[in-house]
């Protein structure tokens, strides 16, 4: 057994072996799942956040969007399997059907491609009661079962921090590159280094920063109000040699369309700049 320097023992981790253990600086197995054999995914992109609540949904749904409206074929994988959201922002239910070919995605309005456990659960609003490997194996179900089609991108919506589901994602998944959605609190610059350093460890290119929540404008003078006081983000992307691609408002007719789950209807300009790489990778 390798020695695991930063582990009193081997077990205490659960560990047969400390080999690929990220603790190790150690590069982990290839673990990349097919993909479904029926569909054809050129690209996949995961939105990740350090901490709950920045807006990561409605970026991974904004890039969606956005890259259909471009004349992309895209689908949205919502591997927050215990607070999907997707669903209700595209105003979509279930059940998803599906054939010997896979489960097939249910379309939002745009025509871009959903699947989400909400969409597969008799009650959408029953408590999703799973541990991890479960939680790990549907996120791996969902890109190998599903009935994807001809995609250009895939864009994965994470759930918040660096547990089972982004490790499987990374692990299981071809990931192109991966997009950090944050806030502008000082806080940001712990939380976003967390984030890069485990992609860092995994390997995934990171894409760029989202700042969510950067100001509110007023609806009268549109002064730009900084309810959270002034950004760190520039700072915190300038330390880590990582864009930032994006700083969104807090906008209350962003939020009314996606509880009225027509998101399709949001025009975003404000993450041109984030499309425009993604675009380009």
């Amino acid at each position: 057994m390798a020695e695991n320097k930063n582990c009193s023992s081997a077990s205490s981790c659960g560990r047969e072996s400390c080999e690929g253990c990220p603790s190790q600086g150690g590069v982990p197995k290839n673990l990349i799942e097919e993909c479904n054999p029926y569909s054809s995914v050129k690209k996949v992109i995961g939105v990740v956040s350090g901490k709950g609540g920045v807006g990561k949904s409605f970026v991974t749904a904004s890039l969606a969007a956005a890259m259909k409206k471009r004349g992309y074929e895209t689908g949205i994988l919502d591997a927050d399997i215990t607070g999907p959201s997707i669903p209700k922002m595209y105003g979509i239910h279930g059940p998803a059907e599906g054939s010997d070919m896979g489960l097939f995605p249910v379309l939002g309005a745009d025509g871009t491609k959903i699947m989400s456990l909400n969409l597969l659960m008799e009650d959408e609003e029953a408590p999703v009661v799973w541990r991890g490997p479960v939680i790990a194996s549907t996120v791996k179900q969902f890109w190998h079962n599903v009935y994807w089609g001809d995609l250009d991108y895939l864009f994965v919506d994470m759930p918040p921090g660096t547990g089972d589901v982004p490790l499987t994602v990374f692990q299981s998944l071809p990931v192109d590159g991966i997009v950090i959605v944050t806030s502008p609190q000082e806080l940001v610059q712990l939380i976003v280094k967390k984030a890069v350093n485990m992609a860092n460890m995994m390997n995934i290119p990171v894409l760029g920063l989202v700042e969510n929540y950067s100001f509110l404008k007023c609806p009268d003078c549109k002064k730009e109000i900084k309810l959270f006081g002034d950004s760190k983000i520039d700072q915190a992307a300038e330390e880590m040699g990582i864009p930032v691609l994006g700083k969104m408002p807090l906008d209350p007719q962003f939020a009314k369309l996606v509880d009225e789950g027509k998101f399709h209807l949001i025009e975003n300009p404000y993450l041109e700049n984030l499309v425009n790489r993604v675009e380009n990778i």
